[in-house]
């Protein structure tokens, strides 16, 4: 038969699990949180970027064959640009990744030969 003290020690202990596991559920949830987040707003980007890419398309089509001069950077260009400074590669290797806040030097050599 366990003594009084035991069983104390016991519940005391039960207890502190209790506690650090209950810690550990707020930081999933936090973590999942901020997750749906991200999901919601990649969402939300994607869905802009499709409707984009659509309307560039029907626009294309509309005009027809009419091109711009080579050696004129035209909207592609600034697409690119604007999509590398939100930080994401334009490179043929990682195309569409996310940079995790370095350059890389495959992406700025391709902008520096579309210019």
């Amino acid at each position: 038969m366990l003594s009084k003290r035991q069983i104390f020690d016991q519940v005391s202990d039960m207890e502190k699990r209790i506690g650090e596991l209950y810690e550990q559920l707020g930081d999933l949830k936090n973590e999942l949180g901020s997750l749906l987040e991200e999901n919601q707003r990649l969402t939300m980007e994607n869905h802009n970027l499709r409707n984009h890419l659509n309307t560039s398309k029907q626009d294309k089509r509309e005009v027809g064959d009419i091109q711009q001069p080579k050696d004129i950077p035209g909207e592609g260009y600034d697409n690119l640009a604007r999509l590398y400074e939100e930080g994401f590669h334009i490179c043929n290797l990682e195309f569409g990744s996310p940079r995790r806040n370095e350059d890389c030097i495959f992406c700025l050599d391709f902008l520096s030969k579309t210019k």
